[in-house]
C-alpha cells in the first residue's frame, strides 16, 4: 500500500483522525509519549514523560475546541503542536503545560490528582525508514532530538533516540497501535481515554509496548 502527503494531514471525510508519537532512550531511563486525534469538532491531546527516579508526568486534555490549524490544541494553561515539517521525513512535537506528577503510574486510570510540574518539550522526529501499513493506517520508525525541560529537576534530553510514530484515521479506530509486552517491569504511561479505552505503554528493553495484565 501507497501513502502520499495528504495522508499526514487531516482526513476530511473521516469521524476520527489520530496521531502519536513515541520516543526513548536506548538504556530504557526516560521516554515520552505524545498523541493528537480530531473527534469531530474537538480534539483530545495526550502525553506523559517518564523517568527513572522520578513521578510520572501525565497530561491529558479530552474536550478542546478544534481550531483553524488542527494540529494546534490550546487550552487552559496547556499548548500542544505536531507540525509536519516535511510528509514522511520530519515532524516537530511541542508542548508547554502543567503535567501531574504521579508517584503510582496507576493514577493515570484514575482522577489522576498529582503535584502540577511545569514542563515544556521542544522535540524533533526524523524518519529512518518507510511508513509502513497498519490497521486504519501506517507507523514509521524514527529517531528524536531535543529536550523535555523541567523546574526544579534536570531536564530530559533526547539525542538520536529511537522512536516510532503512527498515523490512523477511520470511522473508528481500536486499541492503541503499540505491540504487547509480557515483561512489564519497566517505566509506564498509562492513559484513560474519554470512549472507555485504555492504553498502558511500558518502556522495554525493545522501546515503548502495551503491557499485558
Amino acid at each position: 500500500m501507497r501513502f502520499d502527503a495528504g495522508d499526514e494531514m487531516p482526513h476530511p471525510d473521516a469521524a476520527v483522525d489520530e496521531w502519536l508519537f513515541a520516543a526513548w532512550r536506548p538504556d530504557g531511563t526516560a521516554g515520552v509519549v505524545s498523541g493528537h486525534r480530531l473527534v469531530g469538532r474537538r480534539a483530545w491531546y495526550w502525553s506523559a514523560v517518564v523517568e527513572d527516579g522520578y513521578p510520572v508526568l501525565h497530561l491529558t486534555e479530552w474536550d478542546v475546541r478544534l481550531r483553524s490549524d488542527p494540529f494546534i490544541v490550546k487550552a487552559p494553561e496547556m499548548w500542544a503542536e505536531h507540525h509536519c515539517v516535511a510528509p514522511f521525513e520530519q515532524w516537530s512535537i511541542g508542548n508547554e503545560g502543567h503535567f501531574a506528577a504521579l508517584d503510582d503510574a496507576d493514577e493515570a486510570l484514575g482522577r489522576a490528582y498529582g503535584t502540577p510540574e511545569p514542563s515544556s518539550a521542544d522535540l524533533e522526529w526524523y524518519a529512518t525508514g518507510e511508513p509502513t501499513p497498519i490497521d486504519h493506517g501506517y507507523e514509521q520508525a524514527g529517531v528524536v532530538h531535543g529536550v523535555v525541560e523541567l523546574l526544579g529537576r534536570p531536564h530530559v534530553t533526547f539525542a538520536e533516540a529511537p522512536a516510532r510514530r503512527w498515523r490512523r484515521w477511520g470511522s473508528e479506530l481500536g486499541p492503541q497501535p503499540i505491540a504487547g509486552a509480557l515483561a512489564h517491569t519497566g517505566l509506564r504511561a498509562p492513559f484513560a481515554f474519554p470512549d472507555g479505552s485504555t492504553a498502558d505503554w511500558v518502556l522495554t528493553p525493545d522501546g515503548w509496548r502495551s503491557r499485558l495484565r
